[in-house]
């Protein structure tokens, strides 16, 4: 496993989950994620990645909300568990992230190369 691997591993257990209000796909929108993270989802074809951005959706937010809910982005997890970037409908969990824990996820962001979803 990769160093980085490691890190989202690690990053991923530090941010709170909460259940999203079923159907809602408000804050599915267009991100963007680390290489080894996106290398985790299924690909899509160039055609499909136009027609969700065209849309101003995340490419794998399919009738049912997330396909790759098991493997969505770190950047995913962290809407809702932040002040920073709260839910729309007012869903969250019990507590929210620690700011050292919102801080470090944030850090190893800018830190990798970023991809489009």
């Amino acid at each position: 496993m990769s160093c980085n691997r490691h890190k989202i591993h690690f990053l991923r257990e530090l941010i709170p989950s909460f259940e999203c209000e079923p159907g809602c796909h408000d804050c599915c929108g267009p991100v963007t994620t680390s290489a080894e993270e996106m290398a985790a989802l299924p690909r899509k074809s160039a055609e499909e990645q136009a027609v969700a951005l065209e849309r101003l959706d995340c490419v794998h937010l399919g009738a049912q909300g997330c396909t790759v809910y098991a493997e969505r982005p770190m950047i995913c997890r962290l809407f809702g568990t932040t002040p920073r970037l709260a839910c729309p409908r007012g869903r969250g969990p019990a507590e929210p992230i620690e700011p050292e824990a919102e801080q470090l996820v944030h850090q190893f962001i800018a830190s990798t190369r970023q991809v489009l979803v």
